[in-house]
């Protein structure tokens, strides 16, 4: 019951968030026009600051486990191969198939996974996390873009995508964070504190843009998508990979971050960056508010599991 208790005290604030936006859409506050142009100021400013913020301020250097990163990168990286693969043999719709790929590889890891080890482990023991965190996230946004820029529609273009990803401004954010850290380069407290403060606006805002652009009606229109993402997200990929990481030897503060990294649902940012890379937001949006929806019983039920298995 602690632990139903405590994945349900993470999503709420999500929900609760997304409710907002949805509600302000219905009430008329929120229009079709205004919810685009707070899509493109959470893309190119706020998850950006957020995004580097995190990164700037995570210690690098306190926690290295090679192995670990490698098996987190490495398995990011194979989800995302295996996805790129298996769904256009199932998806016709070029702006269905980037969004789907998206939702099946990348997840909430900084605002939803973050919490939930904290929680489990205790802020003593989030070093591991905390390292994955520099190296994930860049990985996740990496692969966004590619996916979202090669199902773009038409002939693929190399040097557009490189383009695409190179000036994309999560990706641009977590360089910068990376290597500000590494190197010590200070900030300036007042700087600091704006940066930190701004970083902060990226999640309540993105959730409730979300919401603003979330239509029910939606659902209908995407069931097959929606049954295929969900199931893999949520169940399928993470059972391979904490089955996986507990055969190598991963138990207590680098398991659970695998579970933070693979069973979290799908990141905010992920409707956002389709809908600015013309994707299929509609979907894209339905899959954050699904995933996010059904997670609070997957993660408990992992949870649980892991509990009595005695691995966490």
């Amino acid at each position: 019951m602690e632990n139903l208790v405590l994945s349900f005290q993470v999503v709420l604030p999500l929900f609760l968030n997304i409710a907002l936006g949805y509600f302000l859409r219905c009430i008329g506050l929120i229009e079709e026009a205004t919810q685009k142009s707070m899509n493109r100021l959470c893309f190119r400013v706020f998850l950006p600051i957020y995004l580097f913020s995190s990164v700037y301020s995570t210690n690098l250097t306190a926690v290295f486990d090679p192995g670990l990163i490698a098996f987190a990168v490495g398995g990011v990286v194979a989800v995302f191969l295996i996805m790129m693969l298996l769904i256009p043999r199932i998806e016709a719709d070029n702006a269905k198939r980037g969004v789907m790929v998206q939702a099946v590889f990348r997840s909430n890891f900084v605002l939803f996974g973050l919490p939930v080890v904290t929680s489990l482990c205790g802020e003593d023991h989030i070093g591991p996390t905390s390292l994955l965190i520099g190296f994930v996230v860049p990985v996740f946004n990496v692969l966004a873009v590619v996916c979202l820029e090669y199902f773009r529609g038409g002939k693929p273009d190399v040097r557009k995508m490189l383009r695409g990803i190179a000036s994309n401004p999560l990706i641009i954010a977590s360089v910068l964070g990376i290597a500000m850290n590494l190197l010590g380069v200070p900030l300036p407290a007042g700087v600091k504190k704006s940066v930190t403060d701004l970083g902060r606006v990226a999640t309540p805002l993105s959730l409730v843009v979300l919401g603003a652009g979330f239509q029910f009606g939606s659902i209908r229109g995407s069931t097959r998508q929606l049954a295929l993402c969900i199931p893999l997200k949520l169940v399928v990929v993470p059972l391979v990979m904490l089955t996986l990481g507990t055969l190598l030897g991963y138990r207590g503060d680098t398991l659970v971050p695998i579970l933070a990294i693979f069973g979290a649902p799908i990141a905010v940012s992920s409707y956002t960056m389709a809908e600015q890379m013309d994707g299929d937001g509609t979907l894209a949006a339905s899959l954050v508010v699904l995933t996010t929806a059904f997670s609070i019983l997957t993660m408990f039920l992992f949870i649980f599991a892991l509990k009595q298995l005695g691995l966490v």
